[in-house]
């Protein structure tokens, strides 16, 4: 009977030993840490402190009196760019020489020259209409800065709609040549 006991506990001591290292190595696996839980709450307000940028250069304090949709946007754009200068790398260490188009300088411009631009004067502006009251400076500024995001998200958009289409045509170039070579 002792025996019986002790051949039950070796084994489920076992079982649970084998079950947490095969558990441990799925998650090594698929690249997560067991027990550690990372929850990012998208609807709690952005703090500028925690804001950063992996392709713009942005003063914080041009940000401040932004709006948090114009935050999350301008989030958006910095990962959309981040996206596109991994392709640029990509491309480089396939020893290929990207074309620059106008419209890629244009984007290039209006992200690292015209946008900090913009924000600081719109810091400076609704700073200053903070101070007279006046509001209508303040919505106006608040308009001209959303159009601009805008047109800047639409522009990147397009662009990475570009770059897919032209990864596609080259896959498709490449199956129709190994196709053409298996006679």
């Amino acid at each position: 009977m002792s025996i019986l006991i002790g051949i039950g506990i070796v084994t489920t001591v076992t079982t649970f030993y084998l079950g947490k290292k095969g558990w441990q190595a799925f998650h090594k696996a698929v690249g997560i840490k067991p027990g550690v839980l990372v929850y990012q709450d998208y609807d709690a307000p952005l703090s500028l402190s925690k804001l950063s940028w992996q392709q713009l250069s942005l003063n914080k304090r041009h940000l401040q009196n932004l709006p948090e949709r114009q935050l999350y946007q301008l989030q958006r754009i910095d990962e959309r760019v981040n996206h596109y200068q991994a392709y640029q790398k990509s491309l480089k260490a396939q020893h290929k020489t990207p074309a620059i188009t106008e419209e890629q300088f244009v984007l290039n411009k209006m992200l690292h020259t015209r946008l900090p631009e913009m924000l600081a004067s719109h810091y400076h502006l609704t700073n200053i209409s903070a101070n007279n009251r006046n509001d209508e400076k303040k919505i106006e500024a608040n308009e001209l800065l959303q159009s601009v995001l805008n047109n800047i998200e639409q522009r990147l958009d397009k662009l990475l709609a570009q770059m897919d289409t032209q990864q596609l045509q080259e896959l498709r170039v490449m199956k129709n040549y190994i196709n053409s070579h298996d006679s």
